[in-house]
Order: structure tokens, then sequence, then C-alpha cells
């Protein structure tokens, strides 16, 4: 009696791993006037724990200048995840640990680096989707 077996996808464990904001001219950055410029980088990595268990974790660095030198605030957040994945072609499992993975873990670290910038006295900074699948892609193509 041969049992197909089953395909398995779960999120076992969502976990901030790192979290860091520097506010290096408080107090007087608050009262300067203008526009910031918003610098937001964005970087994934996936470690193999054990047997069909792997971590995944989404760095989201953020910092905000005035002009060229003046940095307001430098914000980073490491959201990490720990999955399970079973039964899966080898080929899909790279898959889901560089897209699937990625966009349930980016809502949690876009609502971290908001938070932590809004308690520093900051107006609240929205992130923009990411797209992991071109991000994937374009890291498949540097490694080829």
């Amino acid at each position: 009696m041969s049992e197909e077996l089953q395909p398995v996808f779960s999120i076992e464990k969502l976990y901030v791993k790192d979290m860091s904001l520097e506010v290096p001219h408080a107090p007087k950055i608050f009262l300067e006037q203008g526009e910031p410029e918003v610098d937001m980088r964005v970087s994934t990595n996936s470690t193999k724990l054990e047997e069909d268990f792997y971590e995944v974790v989404v760095t989201v660095t953020v910092t905000a200048k005035l002009g060229e030198e003046r940095v307001m605030f430098l914000n980073e957040v490491s959201q990490g995840g720990i999955f399970r994945l079973s039964n899966i072609p080898e080929e899909d499992v790279n898959l889901l640990l560089g897209v699937a993975c990625p966009n349930i873990l980016f809502p949690y670290a876009r609502e971290a680096v908001s938070s932590e910038i809004t308690r520093a006295g900051f107006p609240p900074v929205l992130l923009a989707p990411i797209n992991f699948e071109a991000m994937y892609q374009q890291n498949q193509q540097g490694n080829a």
C-alpha cells in the first residue's frame, strides 16, 4: 500500500530577530525643517536548521537624511521566521525560501519599522511592497 506523501509548507514561528534605531542628532533634529530623503534597503537570507526546517530572515534598513550628511534616523529590523518544508521538490524549495517566505515576513518587518520610527518621534514611514520574485530572479541570474 503506497501512500502519496503530501507536500507540507507551514509557518512554525515568526519573530523579530534584531531591531535597532539610531537618532544621532536628537534632540536638535526635531527642530529642523525640510523633507527628508528616505532610503530603504531589503535583503533576505535563509538557513537550513534541521531536516525540513528552515529559518528565513528579511532585513529592512531605512535611513532618513536631511541634505547629504544630516541623518535623521537609521532603523534596521530583521524579521525572522521558521518554516517547515517537507515532501517538496528541491527546485521548489529554493523558490519558496526566496519568494513565498519573504512575502509572509515583509508585512511584519514593515509594521515593526513603522512602529519604531513613530516611537522615535517621527511621522510613520510607509514602505512600498517589495517584489521578492524579481529579487529572487535577479539573484539567480547573478549566481549563474
